[in-house]
């Protein structure tokens, strides 16, 4: 099913999410949050304010580590989401080993670098203007 699928590549990937963010977050200096405390922030409003900005490398980074890798995912599916399920990596593998129609195969991989593609350029330019 659908939520086996999402299950399972949430097992899968997760780590490659929490480890960037638990790697930015060690380096934070707590003193800037109780001084937010300090100042009459609530405990969320402290979070919002503080701790997502400072964290925001380390969120764009762990996107970055799970969204290139999701997006060409084929194993999983074919396991978990089983036949009805359609997504993009797996629609590719069948094109090219099924149906031997490697034209579309190779159309359906562009738009998949594409959709790689895209992301980075957008993370590139915002982060060479901040320098």
């Amino acid at each position: 099913t659908d939520v086996s699928m999402l299950v399972g590549m949430t097992y899968v990937y997760l780590p490659f999410m929490v480890l960037p963010l638990y790697a930015n977050l060690v380096k934070m200096d707590f003193s800037l949050l109780e001084a937010a405390y300090d100042l009459g922030a609530s405990p969320f409003k402290a979070f919002w304010l503080v701790t997502v900005p400072l964290s925001r490398a380390g969120i764009i980074a762990g996107f970055m580590l799970v969204f290139i890798p999701c997006v060409g995912e084929f194993v999983i599916p074919s396991l978990l989401g089983g036949p009805e399920n359609i997504m993009i990596g797996r629609v590719v593998w069948d094109e090219m080993f099924s149906s031997n129609n490697w034209p579309r195969a190779t159309a359906l991989a562009v738009v998949m670098i594409g959709l790689i593609v895209v992301p980075l350029a957008i993370y590139y330019h915002y982060n060479g203007e901040q320098e």
